[in-house]
């Protein structure tokens, strides 16, 4: 069954994307146009806003997750990178991502700090703590 949803995650640093995805062993695959999904809408959950039948399964770039059968595709659209994904359980891509995609979230924000931040002059450091990452600036 399709269960395409739109990944909440603003995307503004193409390179800090493709950062996280290596920070998680996900593969970017620039220019890929199609994302791997169920591939046929049935009708079973409603479509990100904004889409159509049409557009799913097509993409502008794509992330590729080692052993899930789906992908998360990278779609433009009035200027802006929308995430989609086909969160079914068989998909394997909640499994690997968390849900909602969380760890790809985590990974992005990160990736985003640590740029930010070097480029303004500051140091960056990263933990793993009990319960997730500490970020720590210092200029």
């Amino acid at each position: 069954m399709s269960h395409i949803a739109r990944i909440e995650l603003e995307i503004n640093d193409m390179d800090a994307l493709k950062a996280a995805c290596g920070r998680l062993g996900l593969e970017f695959r620039c220019g890929q146009t199609n994302y791997a999904w169920y591939g046929e809408y049935v009708g079973d959950h409603p479509l990100p806003e904004g889409l159509t039948v049409h557009d799913l399964g097509k993409c502008d770039h794509a992330i590729h997750v080692p052993g899930a059968s789906y992908e998360v595709g990278i779609l433009k659209r009035n200027g802006k990178y929308l995430l989609l994904w086909d969160f079914w359980r068989d998909g394997g891509l909640e499994r690997i991502l968390g849900r909602n995609a969380g760890r790809l979230k985590q990974a992005y924000a990160i990736e985003r700090t640590r740029r930010e931040a070097l480029r303004k002059g500051y140091r960056f450091t990263e933990s793993k703590t009990r319960t997730g990452v500490r970020l720590v600036l210092t200029g």
